[in-house]
């Protein structure tokens, strides 16, 4: 995992199919309006409402712990216990983006 990663490329390639990868990371939630609204797989989260993901910018929260972060690899890190990089890497791989 070397290689350095364009995260900017990555973000704006997962940005563009994240209705996709949010059904797959977070199969029970669900859209109303421009969110992702559904249950933090990271807690004890016993139902959706308080963990936001913005489908235009990638920008998300958990609004009942603070948790937060600007783009859809901060998502990724957050949700699998990754670093950004090892985050993007792995967005990246599953895009099918060369990183190098």
């Amino acid at each position: 995992m070397n290689a350095t990663v364009d995260f900017d490329r990555v973000n704006r390639a997962a940005l563009s199919v994240l209705p996709a990868l949010l059904a797959r990371w977070l199969p029970d939630g669900r859209q109303t309006s421009c969110e992702w609204v559904a249950r933090n797989p990271r807690r004890a989260d016993r139902s959706p409402g308080s963990f936001k993901i913005n489908l235009r910018t990638g920008r998300w929260a958990d609004f009942a712990t603070g948790d937060k972060g600007g783009d859809v690899i901060s998502l990724a890190a957050y949700l699998a216990g990754l670093s950004q990089t090892q985050a993007a890497h792995e967005l990246a791989h599953t895009l099918g983006i060369e990183i190098r």
